[in-house]
């Protein structure tokens, strides 16, 4: 039995890749402050905060629904992460880095989902 948010595995997973984006975003430079940087950090906060929202509501499919954004906020990140790659803001182990931990959370999102689909 789940006791609280911080407990699902996804919300953990999604922590991660917040977690490592926030360190590579600090070394952007300063005139992607507005663009990329800005992007890719509501991207990663997106992915805990719709997982949390939906977690909190009572009604499968509202969680769901979140679910399926937060997924989207991730898949968001790999295309951030390509950019920055290509602009030299980062190199190819940190995209790949970054892309395993992503993969990690969509599939434990994924998991989620099914999990919810089967409840409701």
């Amino acid at each position: 039995m789940l006791e609280s948010l911080k407990d699902l595995k996804c919300w953990q997973a999604c922590r991660d890749v917040r977690i490592f984006i926030m360190h590579i975003a600090n070394r952007f430079p300063k005139d992607e402050m507005y663009d990329l940087t800005s992007n890719i950090r509501r991207a990663a906060r997106s992915t805990t905060r719709n997982i949390a929202e939906g977690h909190g509501r009572f009604h499968y499919q509202e969680n769901i629904q979140f679910c399926r954004i937060s997924r989207g906020s991730l898949l968001e990140i790999v295309d951030d992460l390509d950019t920055a790659k290509l602009e030299g803001y980062i190199s190819e182990e940190e995209t790949q880095n970054g892309e395993k931990l992503i993969a990690t959370a969509v599939q434990l999102v994924n998991g989620y989902i099914r999990y919810l689909q089967q409840r409701k």
